[in-house]
């Protein structure tokens, strides 16, 4: 298994294919993610990239973090793994079902 990229300050025109065509140079690309919003629906301005070798990834890394990619300066590094997120409830964690709104009476 390669190694997994981070690739920060993305234009919110990019699409997958542009990441694949522009990290592709430096070798064979297992996959491609550009990271939206959930509700919205769009490009959040950040992605992953995974090259198939770690030698690819350290080359794509050194050349590309701080190039201009579509008008934008990439921060491209190693990705950091994932930290578990706690869970919110139903109302976002803020307050229970049922707290607040215009019938609370203090």
């Amino acid at each position: 298994m390669g190694k997994k990229i981070y690739v920060g300050n993305m234009s919110f025109k990019a699409v997958e294919e542009d990441l694949r065509t522009l990290f592709s140079q430096f070798g064979e690309i297992e996959s491609v993610k550009i990271i939206t919003d959930g509700q919205a629906g769009r490009p959040k301005g950040f992605g992953f990239v995974e090259m198939a070798s770690d030698e690819a990834a350290e080359k794509a890394i050194t050349s590309l973090n701080g190039s201009t990619f579509m008008e934008r300066p990439l921060t491209v590094a190693e990705a950091k793994p994932q930290q578990p997120r706690e869970r919110q409830g139903f109302g976002g964690g803020r307050r229970g079902y049922g707290e607040g709104g215009r019938d609370r009476r203090d």
